[in-house]
């Protein structure tokens, strides 16, 4: 007996070629403009380079001609003025025993923030209890500015010192405070579930899954604590401070010495900077899968 014939194969669709992209459209220019910067050599440090040269040309131009158009720069010191400024402060040294004090001052403030905001705020994202009964408290306080607590740190501490870090500490904590709680709020569920399911425990839970999960946020908050502390930090140096660069930009005004004002600021800037850069590169080596991304 005769097997039956198989039945044929549809014939295959012939493929439509697509039209190329018409020349001039958006969708062209805009992956052209793509293609040609991501081909491009070009490193952050040139573009900020780049980027400050042009910053001082500007301030030069506008300090060399006195422009006065909305904003006045007729009393504003030029680069080269401040540049004259600096050489005396550092001949001198007691602009580094300024710098000095604010960076103790800075340090432990900072330290002593990170140490008491990262342990509360992963406890108060992990027990419901503490969160309800710690958070309206801290979102009473973080709104009152580094210089209203000026008058109350006076009176709660014995010496100025004391007193400045305390403000420093404030201005610090609940930035940290705040982005760890959130880091542990965003925590994938399912993570946790597969923890418990595997036989961990809850310390072991919480150190494997809820940790390096809220690392990313912790180390953005001490990001920005750094930077709220560092403006804390010359309020309270400028109001009660005997020394330290905020007391050194305060004095120059009271002085009418202009460049040791544009002195302190840019010390400032820079201290400020290179802090934020240090807390940047730690996070990158406690969390080396996020700097390989």
């Amino acid at each position: 007996m005769a097997s039956a014939a198989a039945p044929a194969a549809a014939p295959a669709r012939p493929e439509l070629p697509q039209a190329p992209p018409v020349a001039g459209s958006a969708r062209t220019r805009r992956l052209g403009l793509r293609g040609a910067v991501s081909g491009l050599p070009v490193r952050p440090a040139l573009v900020g380079f780049v980027s400050l040269a042009l910053f001082v040309m500007a301030w030069h131009l506008l300090t060399t001609y006195r422009v006065n158009v909305y904003v006045r720069f007729a009393n504003v010191p030029s680069p080269a003025d401040v540049l004259a400024s600096a050489e005396t402060a550092f001949l001198s040294g007691t602009f580094f025993e300024h710098v000095g004090m604010s960076c103790r001052r800075i340090l432990f403030g900072f330290l002593i923030a990170a140490a008491v905001a990262v342990p509360l705020g992963l406890l108060m994202g992990r027990f419901r209890l503490l969160r309800e009964a710690v958070f309206p408290v801290s979102e009473v306080l973080r709104p009152i500015p580094a210089i209203a607590w000026v008058p109350m740190a006076i009176m709660l501490w014995p010496t100025n010192e004391q007193s400045i870090v305390f403000i420093t500490f404030l201005g610090s904590f609940f930035p940290i405070l705040l982005n760890t709680l959130h880091g542990m709020s965003t925590v994938d569920p399912v993570l946790v579930r597969a923890a418990r399911s595997l036989g961990a425990s809850e310390a072991a839970t919480f150190r494997e899954v809820y940790l390096p999960a809220t690392l990313p946020q912790i180390f953005t908050g001490l990001t920005v604590g750094m930077g709220v502390a560092w403006v804390s930090l010359i309020a309270a140096e400028m109001i009660s401070g005997q020394f330290g660069i905020g007391y050194f930009t305060w004095e120059a005004y009271s002085l009418v010495q202009y460049s040791d004002i544009a002195l302190g600021m840019i010390a400032i800037g820079v201290l400020g900077l290179a802090s934020s850069f240090a807390i940047r590169l730690i996070g990158r080596l406690a969390m080396p899968w996020s700097a390989a991304r």
